[in-house]
């Protein structure tokens, strides 16, 4: 309210260029690829929900729930992946469009890459019968269940209350609220040997759920999340991460504020 769309769009570049750098002093590789200024694209900042990549060579293309968001499937990028980096399959889901049907990458599916299990909470934006379309594609096994905010809405994307570790996982118990689901997803963690470490619905709102694990290339884990992330864990909290990874925090109020 108080500031122009140019001045938004300012501090939303130097946050997402400080938290580049700041990934890029830790030894993350990073690839920032230039928007084009037409068609519009609002949400262009979080690709990762019309676009997956894959250890096999492939890639996933998905169906976006806002009309809007669809503007950002870039083929120019996925031909220039197609030939740097030798991705010889393309799995395109995106013409569900038209019936209605979506599953919004790695938004709507937290994957545990190592065991080849996807993880999904049903909502208006992930559909059962594409996440099985998925797991067939991809060769995952399904976890699907249903979370809630305090609210009792669904909460649209997977990713907001769950982020996956290689060793432990952050997840928002409480908005689980079928007890048999959830024992089905405590089974399936403690058999892949993951800590669980839980967070509560006032810490999913400041994204905490929203975290990512990356490794560097010196093979290190590295938890990046938001300040505002960061700085809602309790102090237990951040000790049961740094037993599996460094955390990095970066502000992106304006990014958290205005896109979710």
């Amino acid at each position: 309210k108080d500031e122009s769309k140019k001045d938004v769009r300012v501090h939303a570049q130097e946050e997402f260029d400080n938290m580049v750098a700041g990934l890029r002093e830790k030894g993350v590789n990073i690839m920032v690829v230039e928007d084009t200024a037409e068609p519009k694209k609002p949400d262009a900042v979080f690709p990762n929900n019309w676009i997956s990549l894959h250890q096999d060579r492939s890639i996933g293309l998905y169906p976006m729930f806002a009309p809007s968001r669809r503007n950002e499937r870039d083929t120019r990028l996925i031909k220039w992946l197609r030939q740097n980096y030798e991705f010889d399959k393309v799995v395109d889901f995106t013409a569900m469009e038209k019936e209605n049907l979506f599953l919004e990458g790695t938004g709507s599916l937290v994957l545990d890459r190592t065991n080849k299990v996807a993880y999904a909470c049903l909502s208006p934006r992930t559909d059962a019968v594409l996440m099985d379309r998925f797991c067939t594609q991809f060769g995952y096994k399904k976890m699907l269940f249903r979370a809630i905010d305090q609210n009792g809405y669904d909460i649209y994307h997977t990713n907001v209350m769950m982020a996956m570790g290689d060793n432990f996982v952050v997840i928002c118990k409480d908005s689980i609220v079928d007890k048999q689901e959830w024992t089905a997803l405590e089974k399936q963690f403690k058999s892949n040997k993951k800590e669980i470490i839980t967070i509560s619905w006032s810490q999913m709102n400041k994204y905490a759920g929203n975290m990512l694990l990356l490794r560097n290339a010196e093979e290190k884990n590295i938890l990046v999340m938001s300040t505002r992330a960061y700085k809602s864990l309790k102090t237990d909290q951040v000790k049961q991460i740094k037993k599996h990874a460094e955390i990095l925090h970066s502000e992106i109020n304006t990014i958290e504020n205005l896109g979710g």
